[in-house]
């Protein structure tokens, strides 16, 4: 049966037994929600939710397993009876030039990163469909606005979440369903060492480019600006606002970056308004 002692919102997130998803559920335990934590591993999350247990589970889930996100979806709704705030988190890195990409690195990449956050969103649609009322929270990264040397392929997993995202907030948006597209920059959540995959090998011609910032990222995994435990409680913040954002830049690097990009995109587009505008049919 439901466990309905409480009206607190239901969080359902995945990717839960390290960095921001991890956070993510500590932060919305500790705020009296009830919480669906998941991972490939459901033990890495008994130590959250002791003490907690009847507000909130821990479930296996991998996102690219169609079985394991109907049963886990299932489960959530059997036993709380609704999810009203859906965490897409689970996803990984890939460090490589786009010429180095190999082929079942790349598709391994978007199966989790993006085939896995559209097919766990699918199976949840339904429920807030019904209810007129839910959040869908996808986790994309600054790099899904930023196409970085040495990570093209992870950039574009997090492009096409952008782009999912956008669609998907007009056709729910309607519905009573909002969507809120996190961009985070860099943050002291060990991805560089736990969660990126890298080549052992590389071509010499991009020294000085994907090289180059592959060791950078290396070189400062650890000692990131950004705090996961504050991106968590900026997240709550922006779920629970009267008015939501669509878009929210975590981490002042990222923000700079978002900022800087953007900018120089419209300076450039209008530079070149003229030769856009002439290229339709002259008006009759």
């Amino acid at each position: 049966m439901p466990n309905n002692s409480n009206n607190s919102p239901v969080w359902f997130i995945t990717g839960c037994s390290t960095g921001f998803g991890r956070e993510f559920a500590r932060a919305a335990i500790a705020h009296g929600f009830r919480v669906v934590a998941t991972a490939r591993d459901p033990k890495t999350l008994d130590d959250l939710i002791a003490g907690h247990k009847e507000n909130a589970i821990g479930l296996a889930l991998d996102v690219t397993k169609t079985g394991q996100i109907k049963k886990a979806v299932a489960e959530a709704e059997r036993r709380f009876g609704s999810i009203d705030v859906l965490v897409n988190n689970a996803g990984y890195g890939y460090m490589a030039a786009v010429e180095e990409g190999e082929d079942k690195e790349i598709r391994s990449l978007f199966e989790t990163n993006f085939f896995g956050l559209a097919a766990i969103t699918r199976a949840v649609l339904p429920g807030m469909r019904a209810r007129r009322h839910g959040t869908i929270v996808n986790i994309a990264s600054i790099a899904g606005i930023i196409g970085f040397a040495g990570s093209g392929y992870y950039a574009a997993t997090k492009f096409a979440v952008e782009g999912l995202s956008e669609a998907l907030a007009q056709e729910v948006e309607p519905l009573g369903i909002h969507v809120l597209l996190v961009e985070p920059g860099p943050f002291r959540t060990d991805w560089a060492g736990r969660s990126l995959k890298q080549l052992a090998s590389s071509i010499t011609d991009y020294k000085e480019t994907a090289d180059k910032r592959r060791l950078e990222i290396a070189g400062y995994s650890g000692s990131q600006a950004g705090d996961p435990a504050r991106a968590a409680e900026a997240v709550i913040e922006a779920v629970q606002s009267p008015k939501p954002p669509h878009h929210l830049v975590l981490g002042r690097e990222g923000f700079d970056n978002v900022e800087k990009q953007l900018h120089a995109m419209l300076q450039e587009v209008g530079h070149w308004k003229q030769t856009s505008l002439a290229t339709d049919y002259p008006a009759a």
